[in-house]
């Protein structure tokens, strides 16, 4: 009898599969104990390995590419930060009815960044800046003398902003009751009308967002999930300007970047469609996303 449900896709992972994974590929590990970190994020489930490592699990085949995304660029990056970032050890092969690559990286301590805590700092918008600036302003050795980054945007492209049009005007339709619609279909015409980046490529985060900072002590620390790591339009990262900041920090936050009026533009539809898919997807299951996102929708009309 058939229940009418489609059979999840991901596979299982639990800690006896996490345990063999590394017990038989990395047997210099096989004696640290090995601890899952709850909740498990939306694209990996993580195991944190004796003090200093930590495994992660891609849950799906959307973030497949990461640990060799992670592997090739994050050491090349990491000296040119001002945050730390996470420092790739080794990466794992699909065994034992696993299907993807995985990953071991160096353990970061630290706590997720809130709103509570930063919102309202512009010292932390500044540091902010100075990381996206330093990352934007990378370029790989072996590409300073080669033209620019010819040859290595092949897997690092980034989706362009207009890719995202029918989602999000179909969760703007279908928010209409919730946020206001007529402000949101204004926000997205006005950032798919602005004109686009005509600058060299630059390097972007990708999913630049409050849940991948970590702080020690209050204080920024660190960025983290580089999933979506990529070289080209760089306003996808000003998300962050509308997950974390408050008016006056996003205002300090501009100006230490120098931020142009289109770029702006785009940053703020990057931001609603963003918070548009993740509210729709995980609203009605996580009050924690909910107010997250709501929070993400409303400061994004707000500018």
């Amino acid at each position: 009898m058939t229940t009418g449900r489609t059979a999840d896709p991901r596979p299982a992972i639990d800690a006896a599969l996490a345990r063999r994974l590394v017990d038989t590929q990395f047997p210099q590990w096989s004696a640290l104990p090995l601890k899952l970190l709850e909740p498990a994020g939306s694209d990996h489930v993580i195991h944190r390995l004796g003090d200093d490592l930590a495994v992660r699990l891609p849950r799906h085949d959307g973030a497949v590419g990461q640990a060799a995304k992670e592997s090739a660029w994050l050491p090349r990056l990491a000296p040119h930060l001002p945050l730390a970032i996470p420092v790739p050890v080794a990466v794992g092969e699909p065994d034992f009815g696993y299907p993807w690559p995985w990953a071991v990286s160096r353990w970061l301590d630290g706590e997720v960044a809130t709103t509570e805590s930063l919102a309202d700092s512009p010292r932390a918008a500044v540091q902010l800046a100075e990381f996206l600036t330093a990352l934007q302003t990378f370029v790989p050795d072996d590409c300073a003398t080669g033209g620019g980054f010819a040859g290595v945007t092949e897997d690092l492209a980034g989706e362009p902003l207009a890719a995202r049009d029918r989602a999000t005007r179909a969760a703007i339709a279908e928010l209409g009751g919730v946020f206001d619609a007529a402000a949101m279909t204004e926000l997205w015409d006005a950032a798919l009308d602005a004109p686009a980046w005509d600058r060299p490529p630059v390097w972007f985060h990708g999913d630049f967002h409050t849940g991948n900072l970590l702080t020690v002590d209050g204080r920024l620390s660190a960025v983290i999930d580089f999933g979506g790591l990529g070289v080209g339009d760089p306003a996808c990262d000003l998300m962050i300007a509308y997950t974390l900041m408050s008016a006056g920090s996003r205002a300090a936050f501009r100006a230490a970047l120098g931020v142009d009026d289109a770029t702006w533009t785009r940053g703020r539809g990057w931001a609603l469609a963003t918070g548009l898919n993740a509210y729709t997807t995980y609203a009605a299951v996580s009050p924690t996303v909910a107010a997250q996102t709501s929070r993400q929708i409303t400061e994004a009309l707000i500018g």
